[in-house]
């Protein structure tokens, strides 16, 4: 996308322009918004472009490269290497997993493209049950077809505001995603989904 539009950048630029795009994002959550209002995700994908390299005057043609290329093919699909094998540490210690989701009705589908629906006992998709985190009724729903109460479950997310606030106000306990290591909320962080098994091995879980 970046090419078409005559735009150089590089994987480790745009990892850190993600990072501070995400830091955007949840201070603007923090402020009052829900999280899932359409000019809120543009003005986080704009600054992720700027601080990528990506000039004012290229911010819409490749924001609507973007669009189209999500809508052809859902973007939240990369999967990090050893995700697979984490999931299977986790269902081998004893653990159940299920998603909960801020998505438009195409979770499910993305996760079963990409190999991981069938490690998930169901998928809690915000478009479908029609209620967004932090919202507590959409983890109220998780919790219910998980037939748990809210203290036997952990949430695993990467906005705070969104995540921790919402599954902590439910009652369930919570981990920040931290790529960065440089996050400062009260709440456990790790960097990735791979570092979970042996986050919860330490933690007693």
């Amino acid at each position: 996308m970046y090419r078409a539009e005559g735009v150089e950048s590089d994987e480790d630029r745009v990892f850190r322009a993600e990072l501070v795009a995400r830091a955007q994002l949840a201070a603007r959550v923090e402020d009052g918004l829900v999280g899932t209002e359409p000019h809120l995700w543009k003005e986080y994908f704009f600054t992720l472009f700027r601080e990528s390299g990506v000039p004012e005057d290229a911010l819409d043609a490749v924001g609507e490269r973007l669009r189209a290329a999500h809508m052809d093919d859902h973007m939240w699909t990369h999967v990090e290497d050893g995700t697979t094998e984490a999931l299977e540490a986790l269902l081998d210690a004893g653990f159940r997993l299920a998603v909960i989701s801020n998505a438009d009705g195409r979770m499910e589908a993305a996760l079963e493209r990409v190999g991981l629906r069938r490690h998930l006992e169901f998928v809690v998709d915000s478009r479908v049950v029609g209620f967004d985190k932090p919202d507590p009724r959409i983890f109220h729903a998780g919790l219910e077809r998980m037939g748990l109460p809210a203290e036997a479950a952990l949430y695993v997310g990467d906005l705070y505001p969104v995540d921790v606030v919402g599954a902590r106000g439910v009652g369930m306990q919570a981990v920040l995603l931290d790529p960065s290591g440089e996050l400062t909320w009260p709440v456990p962080r790790i960097p990735s989904v791979l570092d979970l098994p042996s986050w919860l091995s330490r933690a007693g879980g």
